[in-house]
């Protein structure tokens, strides 16, 4: 299983890096930073180096596009988001906060309603899409978070539909505070296990 998350100059640390570190806890996946250069800056001046370029997200069996303080100029690049070439009809397709503009952007979320975070939520809703008070909603292999926190949910729901609930579960115990495991891993669960229906990737 090789899972991209597509990751943009101005990123957000939370939103790209936490799914990276809960979806890593699945032994023999891959998971690869996916940007349009060799280099990324995050809205916090954290630079990272990207595993593979835009392009090769085509490939992967699953993409996350992670959200940042630049998404608009992104979506406004027509260059830029012919190189994102998503088939959620192959691949599962979830996006983070922002990246939820990306994939109304290329189409994506035509007739499925979609969560984002508070300051993306009217630029979402410009682009003809109904957004929801919620972290997570998945439609078919399309889902979507809003949150930075939430990000984890995404990660899990991915973790979910490709290798099962119980590696999710354990994935998110992983990572989930000392004292509260239980507690954090039946919530996320609450939250993620509403939008598993099965389909074959």
């Amino acid at each position: 299983m090789h899972i991209a998350i597509a990751t943009f100059d101005g990123y957000n640390e939370l939103d790209s890096l936490i799914a990276l570190g809960v979806l890593n806890r699945v032994p023999d996946w891959r998971v690869s930073i996916a940007s349009p250069t060799p280099r990324v800056r995050s809205m916090n001046g954290v630079v990272i180096e990207s595993h593979i370029g835009l392009d090769d997200i085509a490939a992967a069996d699953a993409v996350i596009v992670g959200s940042g303080r630049y998404t608009r100029d992104v979506v406004a690049d027509p260059g830029l988001l012919a190189r994102l070439r998503l088939d959620p009809v192959r691949q599962l397709v979830g996006a983070q906060c922002s990246g939820t503009l990306v994939l109304a952007k290329l189409g994506l979320l035509e007739g499925i309603p979609a969560c984002t975070d508070t300051i993306s939520k009217p630029w979402v809703q410009e682009a003809g899409v109904d957004v929801l008070d919620q972290p997570l909603f998945a439609s078919g292999n399309i889902a979507t978070a809003g949150g930075c926190l939430a990000s984890a949910y995404l990660a899990g729901w991915l973790i979910a539909r490709a290798g099962g609930v119980d590696a999710a579960a354990d994935a998110l115990r992983y990572v989930a505070p000392v004292g509260e495991k239980q507690t954090y891993v039946d919530r996320a669960l609450g939250v993620i296990t509403p939008y598993l229906d099965h389909a074959t990737v």
